[in-house]
């Protein structure tokens, strides 16, 4: 195998290597800033206001037939 072929493959998966940690990086980041609002949403939101965005068809009607 051809030295300066070898080395330009090991290159090559180094910056893509590089390339997907910067990336992953970067989505841990978003996520964690997604959790904390999330977290800071539970801290301060009415708990029956949350349940009922989350399952808007509850308590819409009542069965009353005997």
């Amino acid at each position: 195998m051809d030295i300066a072929m070898l080395s330009i493959a090991l290159n090559q998966n180094q910056v893509q290597s590089q390339a997907s940690l910067s990336l992953m990086k970067k989505t841990l980041g978003e996520v964690e800033q997604q959790g904390e609002a999330i977290k800071k949403l539970m801290s301060t939101a009415d708990v029956r206001m949350i349940q009922s965005i989350a399952e808007p068809h509850l308590g819409q009607s009542i069965d009353i037939r005997l």
